[in-house]
């Protein structure tokens, strides 16, 4: 699998990751009082980073689904 190709494979799977991280953070932000600005900062920090992910993985082609058939792995 070539190096693009896997970056296709690999940054839907990272968004996802980052999802959960700042579900989490805003969760916890909800309990944590007055230092919650800075975890919903850190929070919408993973989301800028989740749309840039997504504009590269459009600049690839969007996602390609794994081929766990290929010898080479991720």
């Amino acid at each position: 699998m070539k190096e693009l190709e896997k970056l296709r494979v690999l940054i839907p799977h990272w968004i996802e990751h980052n999802e959960e991280h700042a579900n989490a953070f805003r969760r916890w932000a909800q309990k944590s009082g007055d230092i919650s600005g800075s975890i919903i900062a850190a929070a919408d920090s993973i989301t800028q980073a989740n749309e840039y992910l997504n504009s590269a993985l459009k600049e690839l082609g969007g996602p390609l689904e794994y081929q766990p058939e290929h010898q080479d792995h991720l």
